[in-house]
């Protein structure tokens, strides 16, 4: 594998969390992912059970958190 293809693909870093919410069923989870771009935050909630997710992409940390914590209420 050449390395101008395998720096062009993204790569999951360590940060990822994942929570449920109190009384609903969604699971909310937050990574960090990485490309030649740079890092990008991907905010996630699923209802398992229904197979429905939505995905929030976000460049700063501050307001991927902030939507993280937001799903959690």
């Amino acid at each position: 594998m050449s390395a101008d293809l395998y720096n062009s693909k993204t790569r999951k870093k360590e940060m990822k969390e994942t929570k449920k919410h109190q009384t609903k069923k969604w699971e909310i989870s937050i990574m960090e992912i990485e490309n030649n771009e740079g890092k990008k935050y991907k905010v996630t909630r699923r209802l398992p059970e229904m197979s429905v997710a939505e995905t929030k992409i976000f460049n700063s940390k501050e307001k991927a958190r902030r939507q993280f914590n937001e799903w959690l209420q």
